[in-house]
């Protein structure tokens, strides 16, 4: 019972912090915001699933904002063209964020993800690249690079840059069962 409790409690706290995390303002948004080092810090050395979800969530929440409503609408704007599958615009749409904003990581991140799905994996890799050079610890970046040369066919390279991203967050979701299969395709080939 004390287990359960103990769990439970956990369980609150992670949610008290994510819900804490969607009501800080813009003005701290972006990869330079002083809460993330903490952020990562913690989610090095977190042992627990449901806290590692929470910072998680946290980072994004933090990545995602910038510190201009216009960006922020545009982003959102370009979030949606994404789950719409209108990738034109939504390249159109995150160019635009990046000239307006262009050390916000995320901008760079998000068309990178558009490229990658329309198919355009050396943009992709430019855009991954420049999300990396502003933000290193940009754990979601260095998974779409992992999934860009799993499109490519280079394993290898794929599982540097997922096992990368674990270093950063080893709880990405899917990412240590990737480089598994990953490993198991490498050995088959070299049967």
């Amino acid at each position: 019972m004390k287990h359960v409790v103990f769990r439970m409690n956990r369980i609150i706290a992670a949610i008290v912090l994510a819900a804490a995390a969607c009501l800080m303002p813009a003005a701290w948004a972006g990869q330079t915001d002083e809460r993330l080092d903490a952020l990562f810090d913690r989610l090095k050395t977190t042992d627990s699933e449901t806290e590692a979800a929470a910072l998680t969530y946290q980072i994004w929440v933090i990545w995602r904002q910038p510190e201009n409503d216009i960006v922020d609408t545009l982003m959102s704007k370009g979030i949606e063209e994404i789950s719409r599958r209108d990738y034109e615009a939504a390249v159109d749409t995150f160019s635009e964020v990046i000239k307006l904003e262009p050390d916000l990581a995320e901008g760079w991140n998000k068309r990178a993800t558009v490229y990658y799905l329309m198919g355009e994996y050396e943009a992709s890799v430019r855009d991954i690249e420049r999300t990396l050079a502003l933000e290193p610890r940009h754990f979601g970046a260095l998974s779409g690079l992992g999934f860009v040369y799993i499109s490519l066919g280079d394993n290898r390279a794929a599982i540097g840059a997922f096992e990368a991203a674990l270093e950063i967050n080893p709880y990405l979701p899917g990412a240590r069962a990737r480089v598994e299969e990953l490993r198991r395709r490498q050995r088959r080939k070299a049967i």
